[in-house]
C-alpha cells in the first residue's frame, strides 16, 4: 500500500506529522534523556557521599592536634606505669635492687622465698619472703629505702625477734613479705572494670 501525505487532507497531514513528532520525542526521551538523568542522579549521590567524607576528613584533620596530645598523654601515663610496675623480665633485676638496699642498710638477707603469684587483671602480685639479720635501726633504714623506691614494693607480715647471740651489727632476725607488682597482658574483655589502684606502703 502506497501512502502519500500529499494526497491526505491538510488536517490529516497535520495529525500525522504531530504523531511522528511525538514518537520521535518519546524515543529521544526514553533512549537518551532517561538514561542520562539516571546517570546524573547516580553521580549526584556519589558526589554527596564524597562531600560527606571530605567533611569528616576535615573535622578529623582539625582535631588531629588534639588526638596527638591525647596520645602523648597516654604514652606519658604508660611510662609512669612502667616506672612503678616492672615487666616480668625485670623481676630478677628488682631482687638485686632489694639486695643492694639491704646492703646499703647494713643488713644481711639470709634468704629469698618466692611465694604464690596472684594474677590480677593487668598485673600480677609477686610476694617474696625475706629473712633478714641486722639491727632495729638498720631495719628501719631498709624499710625507708624501700618506701622511696620508684617501683612499688609492699612490705608486710614483719616479724622480729631478738637473737640470743648478739653483736653490735647483728641483734635481730626478721622475716617479712616483700610484694612487687608486675605488668601483664590484660585477660579481661574490653570494657571490663579497671584493676584497683595499688599504692606503695611499708606495713
Amino acid at each position: 500500500m502506497n501512502l502519500s501525505l500529499s494526497k491526505l487532507p491538510w488536517h490529516a497531514q497535520l495529525g500525522t506529522v504531530a504523531v511522528l513528532a511525538l514518537a520521535c520525542v518519546g524515543a529521544f526521551w526514553n533512549f537518551y534523556i532517561v538514561p542520562t538523568q539516571t546517570e546524573m542522579d547516580g553521580r549526584r549521590t556519589r558526589l554527596q557521599s564524597l562531600q560527606a567524607e571530605v567533611t569528616r576528613g576535615n573535622l578529623i584533620a582539625r582535631r588531629l592536634p588534639e588526638f596527638r596530645r591525647e596520645v602523648g598523654s597516654l604514652e606519658g601515663q604508660l611510662e609512669v606505669l612502667r616506672a612503678v610496675l616492672p615487666e616480668e623480665k625485670d623481676v630478677a633485676d628488682l631482687l638485686r635492687r632489694i639486695q643492694a638496699m639491704a646492703n646499703e642498710s647494713n643488713l644481711t638477707i639470709r634468704g629469698f622465698t618466692p611465694q604464690a603469684v596472684a594474677n590480677k587483671q593487668m598485673y600480677a602480685e609477686w610476694p617474696i619472703g625475706l629473712q633478714i639479720e641486722g639491727t632495729y635501726h638498720n631495719l628501719g633504714g631498709f624499710l625507708e629505702r624501700i618506701s622511696k623506691f620508684p617501683r612499688i614494693i609492699n612490705v608486710t607480715a614483719i616479724k622480729i625477734k631478738t637473737k640470743d647471740k648478739q653483736t653490735d651489727a647483728n641483734t635481730i632476725a626478721a622475716e617479712c613479705t616483700a610484694t612487687t607488682f608486675v605488668m601483664t597482658e590484660p585477660k579481661a574483655p574490653a570494657g571490663a572494670a579497671p584493676a584497683p589502684a595499688v599504692r606503695a606502703s611499708t606495713e
